[in-house]
């Protein structure tokens, strides 16, 4: 997956591309610098084994949890939850998957990234992005091959407007089924910066690379 630097970007998307993009070992050095652990999400129950790098993950069979305050990096895993008639609906009434299958990842990201507008339109836009920003949560979402969302993983979690984090993941749900993803490589993941205005409405970073 490319992400590239546009000149002139803030530091902080700069910073958010760079933990988007980053490998495992960079990432972790990223994210321990200056940053310590925030309290577990309230309401959430017994964390099961810690994964690679203090991943915590929530049991699977329960529902997308709540994003708590936590400082940023805190690479909280949220499970997904059974689909329900409703989803089954709101997948309907969005358009269909792109037409032209995806070639590489970069193009997977990008349509996407228009499915995640188009399923949320009083929440997102596609205009220029008015600074300063509010928040920019980086999501990491792993998928089935079938396109559905497997999971997904909070990479980076603003101190500021932390609430951002679970609009995303809101906005991610919305948006699913996405296109299968079969024929391309594994790991089925993408990572999506998830830049919110101060009306807390997002742009998708992918519709600008």
């Amino acid at each position: 997956m490319r992400f590239t630097d546009p000149a002139g970007a803030p530091p902080a998307v700069r910073r958010a591309l760079a933990i988007a993009r980053a490998t495992p070992l960079t990432l972790a050095l990223l994210l321990m610098a200056g940053c310590s652990r925030g309290p577990a999400p309230s309401g959430a129950g017994p964390a099961s084994a810690p994964g690679p790098a203090g991943i915590a993950a929530w049991p699977a069979a329960s529902a997308t949890l709540a994003a708590g305050p936590g400082p940023a990096g805190d690479r909280a895993v949220h499970p997904v939850a059974p689909p329900t008639p409703g989803d089954a609906v709101r997948a309907a009434a969005l358009p269909g998957p792109a037409k032209r299958a995806a070639r590489h990842w970069d193009d997977y990201r990008l349509q996407a990234a228009q499915r995640i507008v188009a399923a949320n339109p009083l929440g997102s836009h596609v205009g220029p992005v008015s600074e300063p920003l509010l928040a920019i949560p980086v999501l990491e979402i792993e998928l089935n091959a079938d396109g559905s969302v497997r999971r997904i993983l909070v990479l980076r979690r603003p101190t500021q407007a932390p609430d951002t984090v679970q609009l995303a993941i809101d906005a991610v749900h919305r948006a699913a089924p996405f296109a299968p993803v079969g024929a391309l490589p594994r790991p089925w993941k993408f990572a999506e910066v998830f830049l919110f205005d101060e009306h807390r409405r997002f742009k998708p970073r992918s519709l600008d690379l």
